[in-house]
């Protein structure tokens, strides 16, 4: 009996604090939205530091630390293609202390243990980074035509790299051999750093990779581009032709980088998340660091970014199931 004689005055406030809120107009999120954020934002991504993931994620941080006004900190949970950092973005509070870094493919196979549309609540797009097919400059393959030559001369000794399942570098390799009918060796790393190194040394012949990690050293001669897989050429590399111009034009990899909360996040939480991230797309700074990656900015509303997701899902969904992906655990 004295718990419950204690806990009635508490319940009564609660209730008049959400009256109150109504009473001015407000909802009760949009009143506690009012002194959102009142501590530090975790922002995982689920890929290891040094990536292209990571430099992004790195990027939008340190804009939206100073739109909130408070500190947006990184956090760098890899494994499983991306599977383990999602997984634990969508056990995270739905309060908009915990965000996630998200890219195109990341619940693709159906092993994933979790589910896009009811897990988590879109905030906005961020970017898109298409796929850059690069060699080692010793290997004598120049062109897309030249890789498939190579690997029909000797099937299974051609060596392509790229992060695990489920991502699109790794959906894209397997595209490009279902649609050449080659065999080639697809070898996976836990992140496009670990990766971009192991081509620079030679352990691996070709890479599905994104530009970020390996910008330098193309421009330094120490990695060949060989094709953009988008329908345009990219700013940052604009010698380098799509695979349309080299005679691949389904061989489209666009990854498009989006920010997400935890499902049943407040609405005005969303919200101010989603303006604030679109005055950052607009600035001029963020639009130059995003295009010296290999990008593009891409602003949008919540619903547009869930748009593309699901969009972006029924595209590769066909052939997930053709080939039986699952994560690589």
């Amino acid at each position: 009996m004295p718990r419950q004689t204690t806990l009635k005055p508490i319940r009564k406030l609660c209730v008049a604090a959400a009256l109150l809120a109504m009473t001015v107009g407000l909802p009760a999120g949009a009143a506690f939205a009012q002194d959102y954020p009142s501590k530090t934002v975790s922002l995982i991504v689920p890929y290891p530091a040094g990536g292209g993931v990571d430099a992004v994620g790195r990027l939008v941080a340190q804009k939206l630390t100073e739109a909130l006004n408070q500190q947006v900190l990184v956090i760098n949970r890899p494994g499983a293609g991306s599977v383990i950092g999602v997984r634990d973005g969508a056990k995270a509070a739905p309060d908009g202390y915990t965000l996630l870094m998200l890219v195109t493919g990341a619940s693709l196979p159906p092993d994933t243990g979790y589910d896009l549309a009811k897990d988590f609540a879109p905030v906005g797009l961020v970017a898109s980074i298409p796929i850059v097919i690069m060699s080692n400059p010793d290997v004598p393959a120049k062109t897309m035509n030249e890789i498939v030559a190579l690997a029909k001369k000797e099937p299974g000794k051609v060596t392509i790299g790229t992060p695990p399942s489920p991502t699109l570098n790794y959906f894209g390799a397997e595209q490009f051999k279902s649609l050449t009918g080659t065999d080639m060796t697809i070898v996976t790393y836990k992140g496009t750093g670990p990766l971009t190194n192991d081509l620079i040394g030679g352990h691996v012949m070709f890479a599905f990779n994104t530009l970020p990690p390996a910008i330098g050293n193309i421009q330094a001669g120490k990695l060949r581009a060989i094709a953009v897989a988008s329908p345009e050429r990219l700013a940052a590399i604009p010698d380098v032709p799509t695979t349309g111009e080299a005679g691949m034009p389904a061989l489209d990899i666009v990854q498009y980088y989006g920010l997400v909360a935890p499902a049943r996040t407040p609405r005005p939480i969303i919200d101010r998340l989603n303006k604030e991230l679109r005055g950052i797309l607009a600035n001029d700074d963020f639009k130059k660091r995003i295009v010296a990656a290999g990008g593009g900015p891409i602003a949008s509303t919540p619903e547009e970014y869930g748009a593309n997701i699901q969009r972006e899902e029924d595209k590769w969904a066909m052939l997930i199931k053709k080939l039986g992906l699952k994560v690589e655990q």
